[in-house]
This record gives C-alpha cells, sequence and structure tokens, in this order.
C-alpha cells in the first residue's frame, strides 16, 4: 500500500542536523504510528513521505521552510531582570517555562543575562536550521476515520 492523505502510517525516523547530530529517532525503540495529517509529524516531513510504501527507507533533507521555519526576530524578547526572582539563578542557554495568554507552556531560551536585563529567545531551537529526516515505512492501512 502506498501512502496518501487517508493512512495511517507506522514508521522508523531519524531527525538529525547537518552535522549528524541525531536530534530523536525511532530506530532504538518503538516506531511511530500516526494517521497523515494529524500533527505527529511537520507537514513538511509529512508531504514528502506521500507516495511511500511499505519496506522503503529514504532520506530527505529538510530545508528550514519544511521543518521549523525561520527564526522571527519578534520572537526574542528583553525582560527586566527584577522580574524574575532574586533567587532564581539565570544562565545563557537555560530553558525557562513561561505561561502565554491562554496559558499554555511556552519554553524559552535564556541568551543573555545582565544586572538589569535578560534576553529569551522564543524561537524553536531549530529554527533556521536545514536537517536531515530518513523514514524507513514498516506499515501503510487506511486510517480510521
Amino acid at each position: 500500500m502506498t501512502i496518501d492523505t487517508q493512512s495511517r502510517i507506522t514508521l522508523h525516523f531519524e531527525l538529525a542536523m547537518e552535522d549528524g547530530a541525531i536530534v530523536d529517532s525511532t530506530f532504538d525503540r518503538s516506531p511511530a504510528t500516526f494517521n497523515y495529517g494529524d500533527g505527529s509529524l511537520l507537514p513538511g516531513v509529512e508531504k514528502k513521505l506521500l507516495g511511500m510504501q511499505e519496506g522503503e527507507k529514504k532520506d530527505f533533507e529538510l530545508k528550514p521552510e519544511d521543518a521549523f521555519g525561520q527564526p522571527n526576530p519578534a520572537n526574542i524578547q528583553h525582560f527586566k531582570r527584577e522580574q524574575f526572582g532574586a533567587d532564581m539563578e539565570l544562565k545563557e542557554g537555560m530553558v525557562i517555562s513561561f505561561a502565554d495568554a491562554q496559558k499554555s507552556e511556552l519554553p524559552g531560551v535564556v541568551q543573555s543575562v545582565s544586572d538589569s536585563e535578560v534576553v529569551v529567545n522564543f524561537n524553536h531551537p531549530l529554527a533556521g536550521r536545514t536537517l536531515r529526516f530518513t523514514a524507513e515505512i514498516l506499515k501503510v492501512e487506511m486510517a480510521d476515520v
């Protein structure tokens, strides 16, 4: 069976940086199963799976627009240091969770810390990066609707 927009897909995958550093992989654990279009995979990745068949394995290059997009300068926020607890130890690279307007968790990475200001980057850490995606299709079936 061939993957189309009505498929339920079981696969092993690996997401890696251009230098080969692995970001995520199922090859050393249970495979992933999802319905095409359910949001489990990035839309740009799903499009590359269209037409693949059971038993097929492919490597894809993912440009930023097919993966996590380009960094948005508006997602870099400047906060007064006093907005954080005086006892809170802030370091470059640490991840802090914030609540957005809907009270959802929004992680940000501390870019810099001074006595008066903390700069936090809310872009996805892989934004702007070209990635490599490997997919090995184990099973393709009609999705339950």
